[in-house]
């Protein structure tokens, strides 16, 4: 039987997850409580707030589908919003749907641990609290745990040092500085040709380059909302069925079935229709066959020597040790045009490695060069980094990060796992690669369906069986294998391989099967009654 509870549920995190899930939490009829460390909501997009920060995916489908209400109401005003455009929108979403009462935040979760026998979770609080729930859900996101450079004598540089996820709110001044980037993700990408025209020189440390697909953010029409909010419900269902979550048409070809000629010209018009369209139109097997993602590589090594006028320069920014797709597609704002300005530099630090922070600024191999502000655009400890910081003890005082440290770290579908019973994550390990909010969305509404039932059917506990945490492990492994992203992955030395953490064990963080594919899992799963999700119970067959 379970003991007294404060709340049915805490979710931990006010970003995306934790507004979906709170949403469909209170609509199934849950007493839900959310907590965030930040001062606001948003998430990723309330921490990160660098230069140039925006979505890589066009608004239609970057935001949520459940309240018409929201859809109605909010404009937004270019097709790629910028991070402070989304931040408004979450904001928006919060006040609109009367959330804010059901939030805390400056508050962080310091512990939790299950009590076996009372089956609650007792989660200890920053602010001295300890609150006993029924269902405890991560919602902390993926990439909220940054990682600084693996480079010594940080603490050297006299300068100023910043990291991309840790930008100071009130913002920061560059105008006649000089400037050194380290990390060309997709920060790194953003902040490049943002910064590059206010600074006075600007040193990219560049060890392994991107193909980056240029995008453009044109401004959105009265006459354009109108038709996206008439059509919203057909665009979202596409959206859900598509392998990365975007309205995208699938390409019906092989990139080798074509002729060079045609195979050029349907490069060349996704190029110009810019962002992801360029990934997910072109061709049927960019993403599963090794030869026509070489051949999508060299396209874009094309570009880039067409657009950056030094040939030396050039072919640095020109992936040569992997092919597209090796790394999550980042999509580019004047990325590579940015080189064409005097004062910018491109260093390369992989033929010759940065050596060291030093007081006055950087060494890479015996040349120092002398900079004012360091940027770090490094990246995250991506997927498990978040949870794997949470103390979050299970049965019989098992820790989370051990049981990943065994290997498990999508549990049954990324969403539970075996030993820690009605924990629940909101986009967690082995979840899709994709556009992150059509997952999220439909995740929290499949853990609502999941705790409605159990609560319906007077099921104590959801807890994934060892037998479907087996399963996953393998099918996670089986997709990847099926994509070029496993091998070009492990070349580029990917994070969602874990590579780009030192140290982490390399194993698949996402599920590289299809958006589809995994919701149609997660579909079954409730048809079945959530059994895979049932493990002290004594189920009758």
């Amino acid at each position: 039987m379970t003991g007294h509870t404060d709340y049915d549920a805490l979710v931990i995190g006010a970003g995306f997850s934790g507004i979906a899930t709170l949403h469909f939490f209170r609509e199934a009829g849950f007493k839900t409580l959310v907590v965030d460390k930040e001062a606001e909501v948003g998430g990723t997009w309330w921490v990160n707030n660098y230069p140039g920060v925006r979505t890589d995916s066009e608004y239609p489908y970057y935001s949520f589908s459940f309240s018409k209400e929201v859809r109605e109401e909010w404009d937004w005003s270019e097709r790629y919003p910028t991070g402070k455009e989304v931040l408004s929108y979450l904001k928006f979403v919060v006040e609109r749907l009367d959330m804010r009462k059901d939030m805390l935040f400056n508050t962080a979760v310091n512990n939790a641990a299950y009590n076996e026998t009372d089956k609650v979770w007792e989660v200890s609080l920053s602010d001295g609290r300890t609150l006993r729930v029924k269902y405890l859900v991560s919602a902390m996101g993926v990439l909220s745990r940054p990682i600084w450079p693996d480079i010594p004598g940080r603490e050297k540089f006299k300068g100023e040092m910043l990291h991309a996820a840790m930008w100071p709110r009130e913002g920061f001044d560059l105008k006649g500085k000089r400037v050194g980037l380290i990390g060309l993700g997709a920060s790194g990408l953003q902040i490049t040709p943002t910064i590059a025209p206010e600074v006075a020189e600007l040193k990219v440390f560049q060890r392994t380059p991107n193909f980056v697909v240029a995008a453009k953010s044109p401004k959105t029409t009265p006459e354009e909302l109108a038709k996206v909010r008439a059509e919203y419900d057909e665009i979202w269902e596409r959206a859900a069925g598509h392998p990365f979550g975007v309205d995208m048409v699938p390409a019906k070809y092989s990139a080798k079935e074509v002729s060079e000629e045609e195979r050029r010209r349907i490069f060349e018009s996704k190029w110009d229709e810019g962002g992801f369209h360029f990934a997910n139109e072109c061709f049927n097997d960019l993403a599963t066959d090794h030869e026509s993602a070489e051949l999508a590589s060299e396209f874009i090594r094309s570009k880039i020597r067409e657009i950056v006028k030094d040939p030396d320069t050039a072919e640095l920014l020109c992936p040569k040790d992997y092919a597209f797709n090796g790394k999550r597609v980042p999509t580019g704002f004047n990325y590579y045009e940015t080189y064409n300005l005097p004062h910018v530099q491109l260093i390369d630090a992989k033929t010759t490695p940065i050596t060291e922070f030093t007081e006055k600024g950087l060494k890479v191999g015996d040349t120092e060069y002398e900079l004012d502000v360091i940027i770090c655009a490094t990246g995250f400890d991506a997927m498990t980094g978040n949870l794997t910081n949470l103390e979050l003890v299970g049965r019989n005082g098992k820790v989370l990060r051990e049981k990943f440290a065994e290997g498990h770290i999508g549990g049954n579908l990324g969403i539970s796992y075996n030993g820690f019973p009605n924990f629940l994550v909101a986009l967690g390990p082995q979840t899709p690669y994709s556009n992150l909010p059509v997952p999220i969305q439909l995740g929290a509404q499949w853990m609502a369906d999941a705790i409605s039932f159990a609560r319906d059917n007077g099921i104590e506990e959801l807890e994934a069986t060892p037998e479907s945490e087996e399963w996953w492990a393998a099918e996670s492994e089986r997709a990847g294998k099926a994509t070029v992203m496993y091998e070009q992955g492990k070349k580029a030395k990917a994070w969602f391989l874990g590579d780009n953490v030192p140290g982490k064990p390399r194993q698949l963080q996402v599920y590289m099967g299809g958006g589809q594919v995994y919701q149609e899992f997660c579909r079954q799963a409730k048809e079945d009654g959530f059994r895979s999700f049932r493990a002290p119970e004594l189920i009758n067959a």
